[in-house]
């Protein structure tokens, strides 16, 4: 049994697939670095990343595929779902192993690797949705608004053009704490992704993303306590349903929003 292994980014996947057809040979699993090794592997070999060999497969699939099949590749991989990494790259392989001139196997759902990517695509899409619902703002006095989420998947690529198009006349950062990365928009540019070297010394906190008492602006206190009661005054005791609320609002989501908040 042939065995690849990669260093768990895109471009190393990306690699493997060029290796896997430079090399003519089709291995049967695609492992990232660290995953256990099966015992019955005759042969792993390592991939180095290449961005060159990266960007010629990538090219490949937009003669090969739809818009819509290589969204659903990309979306895919922002799950940061380790059982993705071998499913995606059959996929990949496939598609280049199909005559051409033959149908492209992207709406082949009876293909397990087809079915697997797809199927972790729309997890993602699902949780994007959710993530344009549940994100809360806090305005800093600087007129700065700050929102901390932190999503069981990366999708915070996914939702920034929304934010950047919807609030577009004032400035925002929106945080990853699960990735630590975030992406700020200054009111007239586009949206920067940034880090921060010391995230110990920041103005909010990241376990619940509130802005710190003294930089949160004076009104935005008010503003917090109104939502939460109104939050309170809609909610109707005798139609309660815990079960969908749960549904429509997971739990895990609830730290960062102000209505869940005491």
């Amino acid at each position: 049994m042939t065995t690849y292994s990669f260093d768990g980014t895109l471009d190393g996947l990306l690699t493997a697939v060029f290796e896997a057809f430079a090399l003519h040979e089709q291995p049967e699993l695609l492992l990232a670095n660290g995953d256990p090794v099966p015992l019955f592997c005759d042969r792993l070999y390592p991939v180095t990343a290449d961005d060159e060999k990266a960007r010629r497969v990538w090219k490949g699939l937009e003669k090969r595929l739809s818009s819509n099949a290589l969204k659903m590749l990309y979306v895919s991989w922002l799950s940061e779902l380790p059982e993705l990494n071998n499913a995606l790259f059959q996929y990949i392989c496939k598609v280049f192993r199909q005559p051409e001139g033959t149908e492209s196997i992207e709406r082949n759902f009876a293909d397990p690797d087809v079915l697997a990517v797809t199927n972790i695509a729309r997890k993602v899409l699902h949780e994007q949705q959710r993530m344009k619902q549940f994100v809360r703002f806090q305005k800093a006095k600087d007129g700065t608004y700050l929102s901390v989420i932190s999503p069981d998947h990366n999708v915070l690529p996914l939702i920034i053009d929304h934010f950047a198009d919807r609030f577009n006349d004032q400035p925002w950062l929106i945080y990853d704490a699960k990735r630590h990365y975030g992406y700020y928009y200054d009111g007239m540019a586009v949206p920067v992704r940034i880090t921060f070297a010391d995230e110990s010394s920041l103005a909010f906190n990241l376990a619940d993303g509130r802005l710190n008492d003294e930089v949160l602006s004076d009104g935005d206190h008010l503003l917090q306590d109104l939502w939460r009661t109104y939050f309170k005054a809609i909610c109707i005791r005798e139609r309660m349903n815990p079960r969908k609320q749960l549904q429509d609002m997971p739990r895990r989501y609830w730290k960062y929003l102000t209505e869940k908040q005491s």
